[in-house]
């Protein structure tokens, strides 16, 4: 057995941090928010750079711990069967809970590090935050150029190398397992898909409906931190 996951939003909401379509949602409840992630607005005005900074300093993934999911994965990986865990989320929580960095796919980005647009510097997320209060839009330190943290904004693609990597891994897994997403956001929706087309099964776990739910094998309403961790100790036991 080799398993592949892939993680959405849900999975962090029991850690605090809000996931972005569910009813609850961020875009859901503001979506005026959608523009701060918007990659030729915030290039282009200043005023979106400023609440975007602003937006990412109170953002709670800074305090966030990992769940009962995210450390019930890890097991996989202990018992050699993950493939990989490819994630849709920016938080750093899989490397936190203990999966090694190798093992964790980051298709949409990572918030923990920062990046000139201009030139190749790169640093720490928390260190351009503690620049926040004084400089409202921070500078590139070498340059001067625009910085934007390490998460694909609305608009950019996402990095060519971990899509690739994804796709190999739904490709080589015979159990492909969805948590926490609504697998609807292209092109990451396809991996389920492309799983199924190289004869794996598919799990989906999820408290909302998904375009897969009628393709799979199973279907976990449960809440996730439940769950998943069933799940996992059910497919080391078998």
């Amino acid at each position: 057995m080799t398993v592949t996951v892939l993680t959405g939003a849900g999975i962090s909401t029991g850690s605090g941090i809000p996931d972005f379509r569910g009813p609850d949602g961020v875009w859901t409840r503001h979506p005026e928010l959608v523009r701060l992630l918007e990659i030729d607005a915030y290039l282009a005005e200043p005023d979106v750079r400023t609440s975007g900074w602003r937006w990412w300093a109170a953002h709670p993934a800074w305090d966030a711990r990992p769940t009962a999911a995210h450390r019930a994965l890890v097991r996989l990986a202990e018992a050699g069967v993950l493939e990989a865990v490819l994630t849709q989320n920016f938080d750093g929580l899989h490397q936190a809970a203990g999966s090694a960095p190798q093992d964790v796919v980051e298709l949409h980005g990572s918030a923990v590090t920062t990046s000139c647009t201009v030139c190749d510097w790169t640093g720490p997320t928390a260190e351009v935050l503690a620049r926040v209060a004084a400089e409202p839009d921070p500078p590139c330190p070498r340059c001067g150029g625009v910085l934007k943290p390490d998460v694909v904004y609305f608009g950019e693609v996402l990095p060519q190398q971990a899509l690739e990597r994804a796709f190999r891994a739904a490709e080589a897994c015979s159990l492909f397992v969805a948590v926490g997403t609504s697998l609807t956001v292209h092109p990451v929706a396809t991996l389920p898909l492309v799983a199924l087309d190289h004869g794996a099964d598919l799990v989906v776990v999820n408290a909302e409906p998904t375009p897969y739910d009628r393709l799979a094998d199973r279907v976990l309403r449960e809440p996730i931190d439940e769950a998943v961790p069933a799940l996992v100790e059910e497919l080391l036991a078998g």
